[in-house]
C-alpha cells in the first residue's frame, strides 16, 4: 500500500464522528450528574464552596500563594475594578530537605517566612502599620478581617476540601512526603505558622487552580455576563463551572462540613473531568491509546485526559509513527535507494532516536507540524531531523507525520468539545435567552445577555493551530447547540488561575462572610 494511503488509514482510526460527539455528550453529562449526587464516581465533582464569580468591577489589594511543586509563590494583585489588575509576585524553590521533613511545622513555616519577606519587601507600609496597631492593642483585642490581607492559597495536591478555607491532605505528590502533615488542614498549618510571625494576613480561601481559571476569566472578560466554565486545555485537562447549589445533592452528605454562602443559589464545582469515562463506555479507543495505557503509571485511570492532554497527544503520535516504520510494507522513513527519495539521499532513523524511546516526542513537535505550510515540507523535515534523529525525510514522509498530526489534534479538540457541550447544556445555558445589549463574535450579533462566556487556559488551546475552530466545529454539531447556539460561545483566553484566580477567590471568601459586601 503507498505511504499516504497507509497514513491515511491509520489517520481514520482517530476519527470522531458527529455522532460519536453527541455520544460522548449524553454520557458526559449522566456521568456530571451520577458526580453531583454521590462521591466513588468517574467524574468526582467537587463542590468547591466558592458561591459566586467576579463581574470586573471588584477593587482591593490581595495576596495569593501556589505551592504547586518545587518553587513556592508569592503574588498581591491589586483589582482596579474596571477588569484590569496590577500582579506583583517573588517565587522562590522549596528546599529538597523540606519537601520531605519529618513535621508539617519546618515546611508551612518556611512557607510563612516566604509570605513575610513579601510584605517587608513590597507592602512595608502596611506591614509596619500592623505591628504598631499590635503593640498599642489589649490582650483582649484582635484584628478584624478588614485589617488583615485576605490570602487565596492554591495547593496542588489531592485534599479533601470541607469548606472554603478548610482542606485535609489526602496524600503528597511531585516528590513531598511529610507524613505528620496527612490527614490534617493544610489552611490550618499555614495559618498557625503566620499566626506565629504575627502577620497581618487571613488565609481565606484553599484554591484548585481550575477554579482559578473560570474566577479568572469572569473578572477580566468583556461585558457583565459572568463566566459559566474554566477550562484547562495543556499537559493535562480539567474544568471547574457554576452549577445550581440544589443540584449538588451530596453536599447533604458531607460530614464535617463548614458553613458556606447559600444566597446566591450557586456554587463552583471542579469536575476533575480527567477521569470521564474511565470505563470506556463511550471514549474512542486505538491500538495507540491501549499500549500508552498498558505502560502508564496509571494504568485504567484518566482515560479522557490521556485523548486530550497535551501530555499524551505526542505519545499516541509516537506510537502510530512507530507501528508504521514496523510494517514491512510501509515505506514511512524507508528508500530502496535515493532516486526514490526527492531529496536524493535515503532517510536514516538513528540508534539512539526519540522515536523508539517512550515520551521520546513532545506536543510542540505537533504544533510545529501542525502549522507547516513550507515547500516540500522542508521545517517538518528539518524538526524530524532535530528532534527524532529522521535525516533526510522525504516530502511525502513528511506528508504522512502531518497526517497523523492532524488526525491526533483534531480528536483532541472534538473531545474538548465534549466536555464544553456537555456542560452548557447541563447547566442550562441554552435554554436562557434575554434580550439586551448586542455584542460582536466572528462579525456576528449576539445579544450581550446571551453570551456563553468560557474561558481557558494551557498550551493546546493557546498554541496548537486551529485547536478552537475545531472545537467550534464540534459544537456546531451538537444537539441542543448547533450553528446558532455555537455563535453564542465566547471562548477566552484565562492567565493565572493561580495567582489572580486565587485573589478574586479570597475575596468572594471574604465578601461571604460579610453579605452586604457589594461584589
Amino acid at each position: 500500500m503507498p505511504l499516504l494511503e497507509e497514513a491515511r488509514r491509520v489517520a481514520a482510526e482517530f476519527d470522531y464522528t458527529a455522532g460519536d460527539v453527541n455520544k460522548g455528550v449524553k454520557e458526559f453529562i449522566r456521568q456530571m450528574d451520577e458526580g453531583l449526587q454521590k462521591n466513588g464516581t468517574s467524574m468526582s465533582q467537587i463542590p468547591t464552596y466558592v458561591t459566586s464569580v467576579p463581574n470586573g468591577t471588584e477593587k482591593g489589594l490581595y495576596l495569593a500563594v501556589d505551592l504547586g511543586g518545587t518553587n513556592f509563590r508569592v503574588c498581591s494583585i491589586q483589582l482596579h475594578g474596571n477588569t484590569t489588575f496590577s500582579l506583583t509576585q517573588s517565587k522562590v524553590a522549596i528546599p529538597r530537605d523540606l519537601m520531605t521533613a519529618k513535621t508539617a511545622q519546618e515546611l508551612f513555616s518556611f512557607l510563612a517566612k516566604q509570605i513575610e519577606t513579601f510584605l517587608k519587601t513590597h507592602h512595608n507600609d502596611h506591614f509596619e502599620a500592623h505591628h504598631e496597631r499590635r503593640k498599642a492593642m489589649s490582650p483582649s483585642e484582635s484584628f478584624s478581617d478588614d485589617e488583615l490581607f485576605q490570602l487565596g492559597f492554591t495547593f496542588s495536591f489531592p485534599v479533601h476540601q470541607i469548606g472554603i478555607n478548610k482542606g485535609t491532605l489526602i496524600r503528597w505528590t511531585k516528590g513531598f512526603d511529610i507524613e505528620e502533615a496527612v490527614g490534617k488542614d493544610v489552611c490550618e498549618l499555614l495559618q498557625k505558622e503566620i499566626d506565629a510571625l504575627h502577620l497581618p494576613v487571613k488565609v481565606a480561601a484553599l484554591v484548585n487552580d481550575t477554579v482559578g481559571t473560570l474566577m479568572a476569566r469572569s473578572y477580566t472578560s468583556p461585558g457583565k455576563t459572568g463566566t459559566l466554565l474554566g477550562g484547562i486545555f495543556g499537559t493535562g485537562t480539567n474544568g471547574a463551572y457554576v452549577e445550581k447549589l440544589d443540584r449538588v445533592t451530596k453536599l447533604s452528605t458531607f460530614s464535617g462540613s463548614t458553613d458556606y454562602d447559600k444566597s446566591t443559589g450557586h456554587m463552583i464545582v471542579n469536575t476533575e473531568w480527567g477521569s470521564f469515562d474511565n470505563q470506556m463506555s463511550v471514549l474512542p479507543n486505538t491500538p495507540y491509546d491501549t499500549a500508552l495505557d498498558a505502560e502508564s503509571v496509571n494504568p485504567g485511570i484518566q482515560m479522557f485526559e490521556k485523548r486530550v492532554s497535551g501530555m499524551f497527544l505526542g505519545e499516541i503520535l509516537r506510537r502510530a509513527l512507530l507501528a508504521l516504520t514496523q510494517k514491512k510494507e510501509c515505506q514511512l522513513f524507508k528508500d530502496e535507494n535515493s532516486s526514490s527519495n526527492d531529496i536524493h539521499s535515503t532517510t536514516t532513523i538513528a540508534e539512539d532516536s526519540m522515536l523508539y524511546k517512550q515520551w521520546g516526542i513532545d506536543t510542540s513537535f505537533l504544533s510545529i507540524v501542525q502549522e507547516d505550510a513550507s515547500a516540500g515540507y522542508r521545517i517538518t523535515r528539518q524538526t524530524l531531523s532535530r528532534d527524532l534523529g529522521v535525516d533526510a525525510a522525504s516530502t511525502e514522509d513528511a506528508e504522512a507525520v502531518k497526517t497523523l498530526v492532524s488526525a491526533i489534534g483534531k480528536r483532541s479538540a472534538r473531545l474538548s468539545a465534549v466536555a464544553i457541550g456537555a456542560v452548557i447544556l447541563s447547566t442550562g445555558r441554552m435554554e436562557e435567552s434575554t434580550q439586551g445589549n448586542i455584542a460582536k463574535h466572528e462579525n456576528i450579533e449576539v445579544d450581550e445577555e446571551n453570551v456563553i462566556d468560557i474561558g481557558v487556559d494551557g498550551s493546546l488551546v493557546e498554541y496548537y493551530p486551529g485547536f478552537e475552530e475545531y472545537i467550534r466545529e464540534a459544537l456546531r454539531e451538537i444537539e441542543g447547540i448547533g450553528e446558532k447556539g455555537e455563535k453564542r460561545v465566547r471562548i477566552g483566553i484565562a492567565k493565572d488561575g493561580s495567582g489572580v484566580g486565587a485573589a478574586l477567590i479570597a475575596l468572594v471568601a471574604g465578601s461571604a462572610e460579610k453579605p452586604g459586601v457589594d461584589r
